[in-house]
């Protein structure tokens, strides 16, 4: 059996992976020259990147540039992080996400929120592309994340950045009430409709079995993906307060002996989804 850790390995590590935020952080200060700290992130998920063209006075920074940023490879995932102003306050956007499926380790997934937290940001806005569970979805619903069920491994397995957030995070609350009911103010006023449920997380890459969606549907899930919930968990640990929401892009269906589910299939039921979310998330953030 291998030896426990040391306490001076815990301790460099922890040093190690504060001194890359901090790197990464730096980096994105320096390139701000005198903008305004955006108090308000957005991380947008499959196909919701056009959202990002809503954004004004934008400056953007490929992750290619940003010291210790992975690159996104899924499919509608752009790899940008733009800065400007949305719904007349400061914000900052991922345009694309990491996953833990395209190989990278949870803490590698995460680290943009970490960064995120370091620079001052307040709020977290997190979007998915995500599959229906609950039978009474259809493809095109808008459903406000109102808690998740994690299937994937806890990003914060390991030693504890204290800097951050304390050892055993309290999930109970987790996604904004406050934020939650301005959403469905501004929906009714859009003349939208929500659904509101639990995300389910998984590691992906294949899409669920219809005894998976089964599963997911027994144990209390109304929509599943393969992203967001690791991202929730660090922001809620690093204090932010949380927004999130799913784009139904796909449903299960067990009588079907045919292919239902591709990338690109999810890419453009988002794509057409985009518009009445940028809108929605546009007057959440001036309502703010």
């Amino acid at each position: 059996m291998p030896p426990y850790p040391s306490k001076r390995f815990t301790h460099q590590s922890t040093i190690i992976m504060i001194h890359k935020i901090d790197e990464s952080t730096q980096f994105i200060r320096q390139r701000l020259a005198g903008r305004p700290i955006p108090e308000i992130a957005i991380i947008l998920g499959s196909g919701l990147g056009l959202m990002a063209d809503r954004i004004q006075d934008q400056l953007v920074i490929p992750y290619s540039e940003i010291p210790n940023f992975k690159r996104s490879t899924a499919i509608g995932h752009k790899g940008n992080l733009i800065i400007g102003t949305l719904g007349g306050k400061h914000v900052m956007a991922m345009q694309g996400r990491f996953h833990y499926y395209e190989g990278y380790t949870m803490q590698e997934v995460t680290f943009p929120v970490r960064v995120m937290a370091r620079l001052g940001i307040k709020t977290l806005f997190v979007s998915n592309a995500a599959g229906a569970v609950n039978p009474t979805y259809r493809v095109g619903d808008m459903m406000i994340i109102t808690d998740h069920i994690n299937l994937l491994p806890n990003p914060l397995i390991g030693p504890n950045m204290d800097e951050f957030g304390t050892r055993f995070p309290d999930m109970t609350t987790v996604y904004s009430r406050r934020i939650r009911q301005i959403a469905i103010e501004q929906a009714s006023q859009m003349g939208e409709t929500l659904q509101q449920g639990i995300y389910v997380g998984g590691t992906g890459p294949t899409y669920e079995t219809p005894a998976e969606y089964k599963f997911y549907a027994a144990i209390g899930g109304d929509a599943a993906g393969m992203s967001t919930v690791p991202e929730v968990i660090v922001a809620r640990h690093s204090g932010l307060e949380i927004f999130g929401m799913s784009i139904i892009t796909n449903q299960s269906n067990d009588l079907s002996d045919t292919c239902l589910n591709n990338g690109d299939d999810v890419v453009r039921e988002a794509n057409k989804a985009a518009v009445k979310m940028t809108t929605l998330f546009e007057n959440i953030v001036a309502a703010l």
